[in-house]
């Protein structure tokens, strides 16, 4: 059974942090592409954050890097987005996701933005201005 549960999100202000969590049941976590994303009211669903976690290798949109960071713990099953220098823009609704199930080893290892089906709940980022 799929399960993601995501937590930590909040209200803060502009240039302030927080880390969001995403526990993941071990199956969903193990040799599995996991990652972030994001949607503000009235627009599409974007891609924050990936991380194939067999190898940890991540990728970061542009619209983050050098602010955001997205790790794992293994031992916990567990995938965080440290999101540091916060911006107003960054207001939305943060959904954890995985990658459908029923993929090749080797296309789980590309983490294809259009390969994550399985969703989180979602936490709400709030930054004021």
């Amino acid at each position: 059974q799929v399960q993601l549960v995501e937590s930590g999100g909040g209200s803060v202000q502009a240039g302030g942090s927080l880390r969001l969590s995403c526990a993941a049941s071990k199956y969903t976590y193990n040799s599995n592409c996991m990652g972030w994303f994001r949607q503000a009211p009235g627009k599409e669903r974007e891609a924050v954050a990936t991380i194939y976690t067999t190898d940890g290798r991540t990728f970061h949109a542009d619209s983050v890097k050098g602010r955001f960071t997205i790790s794992q713990d293994s031992a916990k099953n567990t995938v965080y987005l440290q999101m540091n220098s916060l911006k107003p823009e960054d207001t939305a609704m943060y959904y954890c996701a995985a990658v459908r199930p029923g993929l090749t080893r080797l296309r789980v290892a590309q983490c294809r933005l259009d390969d994550f089906g399985r969703w989180g709940q979602g936490t709400q980022v709030t930054v004021s201005s």
